[in-house]
Formats: C-alpha cells, sequence, structure tokens
C-alpha cells in the first residue's frame, strides 16, 4: 500500500506532463489545471491505498475519464446556451513555457539556436493539438508518458492493436506535416 509519501511523490512527478497531456487535449489551461486536480483528488480519495506500481496506470485513466467528462460539460453546455449571445468558448491557450530543467539540458547555445528550437517544438504542439483525439491520445500517452500498449490500451479502453494503429497514424501524420514544413524525417 502506498504511504503518504509515496502518493504525495508521485503526484508531484506526474503534475507536469499530466498539465502538458490535458492542455494538449482541451486547449484551455484553466480548465487543464482544474482536470489535472480533480484527477489527482480521485486518485488520492479513492485509491489511495493502493501499491505505488499500481498509481500511474490508475492515474492516467483516471485522468483521461476527467477529460472525456470535461468534454461531455462543454458539449451540454454549447447545447444549452448555443442561442445565448453571452455563451464564449475558451480561446487556444498559450504553449506552455519550457520547464526550467530542460533548460539547463541544452546548456549554453546560441540565440539562433535556441530560437530554433524554440520555433520547432512550437511547430510540434501545434500539429499535435492537430491530430485527431484518439491518435493525440494514444501518442501522448506512449510517446510522452512512455506507456507500454498495454497500460495504455487499458487507459484508452480499447485493444493493443488499436493502440498501435492510433500510434502508427499520429507518426505518419506528424512526418508528414514535418516534411512539408522542411524538416528530413
Amino acid at each position: 500500500m502506498a504511504s503518504e509519501t509515496e502518493l504525495s511523490d508521485f503526484l508531484r512527478s506526474a503534475e507536469r506532463r499530466a498539465f502538458k497531456r490535458c492542455l494538449y487535449h482541451v486547449r484551455d489551461e484553466e480548465a487543464a489545471l482544474d482536470i489535472v486536480q480533480d484527477s489527482m483528488m480521485k486518485l488520492a480519495q479513492h485509491y489511495g491505498n493502493k501499491p505505488p506500481a499500481e498509481l500511474p496506470l490508475l492515474f492516467q485513466r483516471i485522468l483521461s475519464n476527467c477529460i472525456q467528462d470535461w468534454f461531455r460539460r462543454q458539449k451540454s453546455q454549447r447545447a444549452l446556451f448555443s442561442s445565448l449571445s453571452e455563451f464564449e468558448l475558451p480561446e487556444d491557450a498559450d504553449l506552455l513555457e519550457f520547464l526550467p530543467g530542460a533548460l539547463e539540458e541544452w546548456g549554453s547555445e546560441s540565440a539562433e539556436d535556441a530560437t530554433g528550437r524554440n520555433q520547432t517544438l512550437e511547430l510540434l504542439e501545434s500539429l499535435i493539438k492537430q491530430l485527431p483525439d484518439r491518435q493525440r491520445e494514444a501518442f501522448l500517452l506512449r510517446y510522452w508518458e512512455e506507456i507500454d500498449v498495454a497500460e495504455t490500451a487499458a487507459v484508452m479502453g480499447c485493444s493493443q492493436g488499436s493502440v498501435k494503429t492510433h500510434c502508427f497514424r499520429a507518426v505518419q501524420s506528424l512526418s508528414k506535416s514535418l516534411r512539408d514544413q522542411g524538416f528530413s524525417t
């Protein structure tokens, strides 16, 4: 069973990646923060007594469900308030700034290299946001969260073959888009 410290350490380590993943889906910074916080609360309340090895998969599944719930609520609100002029959809969220630790990994680099890297990462983020929902979810779980195929299938509630198909299509789409932008893949 996970101790309070182990649970806190896990949540601290998963927080930034979960926020980024959520932001890719909902494209609203405040909503993403709320969803991640709700997911963490649900994990702590309902599954805090599970072994530490089970926490990552449980958390990813809870986060996926909270994201889907958010989309359902948004759909209901749009249907309910679509005729009201005061209802506005949230604008696209700004891109996240890099993690402070990530900048240290690159060391000292020229301004030209840093700008080029930033532009490339911004392009990649925008391309990931354009992927269909299931492809984006599979891609982020497999390559961002580094979860294996079986666990990704469990989180997404689909077969391992579907995960592989979604990932393949996401990679193909991203590769084509990057080639179209002049990058060699």
